[in-house]
């Protein structure tokens, strides 16, 4: 997965994840008395097969998918919620808050942000978007005017905006187009997956989702993932 605040590799060492996601995991599986280990497991489609088959205990941040629902227990409510929203230059001026009102216009965004399928495919029938490797190119063709808007979530376009120096250029459109949820999902295969700790991790989920604990654990993550990004890349290379 490449998605900060919620789950990245950890450039100190890559074989294992941080983030958000996995924080709030930890602490919940901690309260619970299990330990819990975050393992780079490949791309999406490698990661979701090492949980298929057992080989992995569960995913930390599956999108609802009913394609998997024979093959994953799902955790509700979802561990976060990504707030999708439009960005665009401080001079734009047409409203921005629906699928409708973006039609016609150029937009980017980044292939691995990851949206509801529903969305997705409003998204790919209606909307005239470049799907780019990454979020700093989308949001460097937005700054130069060679595309509209940005899809991106709420965080990381806020961190990547200000750590490419465009906060006085660009900004978010107020309302989100798109919430997808991070899901925790578990194995049919894993010897974890018993009735009760799925319901020990549902309300584990529940509480942090009213306590606000969810929230402050994003901000301290962003606040990591802004100072990897500022940092030189001899200094952010992995450990050898």
């Amino acid at each position: 997965p490449d998605a900060p605040p919620y789950l990245w590799r950890d450039p100190q060492d890559p074989r294992h994840l941080m983030g958000a996601n996995a924080d709030l995991l930890t602490q919940a599986a901690g309260e619970l008395g299990i330990k819990v280990e975050f393992l780079y497991g490949g791309k999406r489609s490698q990661a979701l097969e090492e949980v298929r088959t057992g080989r992995m205990d569960l995913l930390a941040d599956a999108p609802l998918n009913a394609a998997q629902l024979e093959a994953l227990d799902y955790i509700y409510p979802p561990i976060v919620q990504n707030e999708i929203m439009v960005w665009t230059r401080h001079d734009h001026n047409v409203p921005f808050n629906a699928v409708s009102e973006l039609q016609g216009y150029p937009g980017a965004m980044s292939e691995k942000t990851r949206l509801t399928p529903s969305f997705d495919a409003l998204a790919r029938e209606n909307l005239t978007l470049e799907r780019l490797p990454a979020l700093t190119p989308a949001f460097q063709k937005l700054a130069l005017g060679e595309v509209d808007y940005v899809l991106a979530g709420r965080y990381a376009g806020l961190v990547m905006v200000q750590t490419l120096g465009l906060s006085k250029d660009l900004t978010a459109q107020p309302l989100p187009v798109d919430t997808p949820g991070f899901y925790l999902a578990l194995s049919f295969n894993s010897a974890c997956n018993e009735p009760w700790l799925r319901g020990q991790l549902a309300k584990k989920m529940t509480e942090s989702a009213a306590s606000g604990l969810a929230g402050d654990v994003i901000r301290h993550n962003l606040e990591l993932w802004k100072a990897q990004l500022l940092q030189p890349a001899s200094a952010s290379a992995p450990n050898k």
